[in-house]
């Protein structure tokens, strides 16, 4: 005898529930995935640095970040929760996600890196009015930068070094990377050993 198939959740009763629990959860085809809890010191670090350098730069204009407590709907009835987002549209302050996301940005993650950096990226594309992607290494200075140039196709592009900085023309500033990864301190690189 089969399982009866698992009845597929709604946005509503999704965000419903999810006010009543302790942790933070996506909605992925349909039912609630619980997401890892206790990230590392650097990824927060990273994190409240884009923060900080988001509010500031936007400020004054109709866009404004958001943290992982909020959303973005990726497909139809699915829930991502970027580690940061800009938000271009009418803010409710009583609403549960991005109205208009234009960028979202993950910091990757040993536990989600190739999550992220493929399955993740591929629905981020999806989202209509999303402009900018950017993936964090919090290992070294370097940004993947995805960028949906004005035909719609995307383009990658990788940022490396802490004297680089990322264009964003579509919010009238540049992000220097000095600044996202501001007092972390990288692990050092393995280097090659010649054999005696």
């Amino acid at each position: 005898m089969s399982e009866p198939a698992q009845r597929r959740w709604s946005l509503q009763e999704f965000f419903a529930w999810q006010e009543r629990q302790d942790e933070r959860y996506e909605l992925v085809g349909g039912m609630p995935v619980r997401l890892m809890a206790g990230a590392r010191n650097v990824h927060d670090d990273i994190v409240v640095n884009l923060v900080a350098e988001f509010r500031t730069r936007l400020r004054g204009t109709p866009c404004r970040p958001f943290t992982g407590d909020g959303s973005v709907e990726t497909l139809p009835g699915q829930i991502r929760r970027p580690d940061l987002g800009v938000d271009c549209g009418s803010r409710d302050p009583n609403g549960l996600k991005a109205a208009e996301p234009r960028l979202v940005v993950e910091v990757l993650s040993p536990s989600t890196r190739d999550f992220d950096a493929f399955d993740k990226l591929e629905e981020y594309k999806a989202v209509a009015g999303l402009a900018v992607i950017l993936l964090v290494e919090p290992n070294a200075p370097e940004i993947a930068v995805w960028l949906r140039a004005a035909d719609g196709a995307w383009q990658r592009c990788l940022v490396t070094g802490l004297d680089k900085a990322i264009d964003l023309p579509e919010f009238g500033m540049s992000l220097a990377l000095a600044d996202v990864y501001d007092g972390v301190a990288f692990p050092p690189r393995p280097r090659l050993v010649s054999g005696a």
